[in-house]
């Protein structure tokens, strides 16, 4: 494999790039008229305007990414993640085209991205899985029924649903009919899909997810867990890896459980088995995403193992290099991603010009990011800007190095979640992990972060001083009147 196409844009088709570059392959972008100067497409090696702004005249057009794959030759296409990565009629007409879908194959995509049938596929490998139905629901009596059999507070969940999109909790019977309605309109407006099915919701619940890699050749890895419970939304803002709160049998359990489901699904390439933990500790089977996942850099930080590039050698068909006893966890990481977002506003979007962008360089800080100063923010796609990544040798260090990280960042223009994420490391129940999917809910406000931020700006206000002394300490010129050099100067 020479070239790649990376059907994707920001950090993310920046980041598949200089993996590829590193391997010595070629690679393409393709753009949006207002993304015609954006970092992927300067550091591609070729280039092609797909279209006009809204994703569905670009990096949402099937036809018109496998017309440029063929264009330039690429032998692979790479879809990052969101638009095309998990739709399996696209990775069929990639490779109805001669060229490799750089990700599983289409029917593991299309048995995963039904939640029915991915519970109904591993079923037989005994992994545990909430009470709830194995089929659609419909009906409001039937609907009733498995209510009381479950016992409130149950989950309404569309089958082809993520993101938290057509999903509704019903805490009593009352409720059950009007939110069933919305989750099933919802369903439909959002995925072309009403179908819903119930199952019990866990009140205080931390999700999970354990990364998965395979082969063509039937081999089987995991690489530990990732903690995702700081969400709002139902979409996560923060995930470290790895968790504060599990130990070594049920990292093994959990992890035995996510190679179970990859198999179940015939499943090839770097994948993401979700799991629900309860306060007990139990886990239940929630779903698998099928691509990379956004928050991947922290497993790569405790491995060591570039996912990017083991996702390009099992499309090249290579049989995994790595044995699961070879991988051990390596410190702790923790990512924040950096929305254009205001957190004092409901995190709404804030879209405007990045009149500042910048991030002193440290050790153990990784940024990926899909902008540079002097840019401005696009409303027609996902708000995020940047993930910023710290690694260290043990959970509070890690914590303490992502708050530098925070202080030294700046950012004029827009509104972030730098605020939020330096609020989370803050928090006390986030500092001794006793958290859940709830923390928004119990901790935070806009009145909290207001505290959070001027504490925040006391700190960066020390810290610039510090920094100020230190310089001015190595620039001053010592006074002496010998000095024949100092006085030939001022002649």
């Amino acid at each position: 494999m020479k070239k790649i196409l990376v059907a994707n844009r920001g950090e993310i088709a920046l980041r598949v790039m200089k993996t590829s570059r590193k391997m010595g392959i070629k690679t393409v972008a393709v753009y949006s008229d207002i993304d015609r100067n954006a970092p992927h497409v300067l550091y591609a090696d070729q280039a092609y305007r797909i279209g006009g702004n809204a994703s569905t005249e670009s990096y949402l057009d099937m036809d018109k990414i496998i017309s440029v794959a063929k264009e330039t030759q690429s032998e692979g296409i790479h879809p990052g993640y969101g638009f095309l990565s998990e739709n399996a009629e696209f990775a069929s007409k990639v490779e109805e085209n001669g060229i490799t879908f750089i990700g599983p194959k289409p029917n593991a995509i299309r048995l995963m991205g039904s939640k029915l049938a991915a519970k109904e596929a591993v079923k037989k490998f005994d992994i545990p899985m909430l009470p709830g139905t194995d089929e659609a629901v419909s009906d409001p009596a039937e609907a009733r029924e498995v209510a009381e059999w479950i016992g409130y507070p149950v989950l309404i969940k569309a089958s082809a649903g993520g993101g938290g999109k057509g999903m509704r909790i019903v805490y009593e019977e009352s409720e059950l009919l009007s939110q069933m309605k919305r989750a099933i309109s919802e369903a439909e407006s959002s995925f072309g899909d009403g179908s819903v099915f119930i199952e019990k919701y866990i009140t205080s619940p931390r999700h999970i997810e354990i990364q998965v890699l395979a082969d063509n050749h039937g081999n089987v890895i995991h690489l530990f867990e990732r903690e995702c419970s700081i969400q709002r939304r139902h979409q996560k803002v923060v995930e470290e890896a790895p968790s504060a709160i599990l130990d070594s049998e049920l990292r093994q359990k959990m992890g035995e459980a996510a190679v179970h489901v990859a198999h179940a699904c015939k499943y090839s390439g770097a994948g993401t088995v979700e799991f629900l933990l309860d306060e007990a500790k139990n886990f239940y089977f929630l779903e698998m995403n099928t691509r990379l996942q956004v928050e991947h850099p922290v497993t790569e930080m405790i491995t060591g193992i570039d996912l990017v590039e083991q996702q390009i050698k099992v499309a090249r068909n290579e049989v995994l290099s790595i044995r699961q006893d070879q991988i051990k966890i390596k410190g702790h990481a923790i990512e924040l991603r950096i929305y254009a977002e205001d957190p004092m506003n409901n995190f709404l979007p804030s879209v405007g010009k990045l009149e500042e962008y910048s991030l002193e360089e440290s050790e153990g800080v990784r940024l990926d990011s899909g902008y540079y100063e002097g840019m401005t923010i696009p409303i027609y796609y996902d708000p995020m800007i940047a993930k910023l990544v710290c690694h260290a040798s043990s959970r509070i260090e890690a914590i303490q190095k992502l708050k530098d990280a925070i202080l030294s960042f700046r950012v004029k223009g827009v509104e972030t979640t730098l605020p939020f994420g330096y609020f989370v490391c803050e928090n006390e129940a986030f500092r001794t992990g006793d958290f859940d999917t709830h923390f928004v809910n119990k901790y935070f406000s806009p009145e909290a972060l207001q505290s959070s931020d001027e504490e925040l700006s006391r700190v960066a206000a020390k810290l610039a001083i510090r920094a100020w002394i230190s310089q001015t300490d190595k620039l001053t010129v010592a006074k002496n009147s010998n000095a024949a050099w100092f006085n030939s100067r001022h002649l």
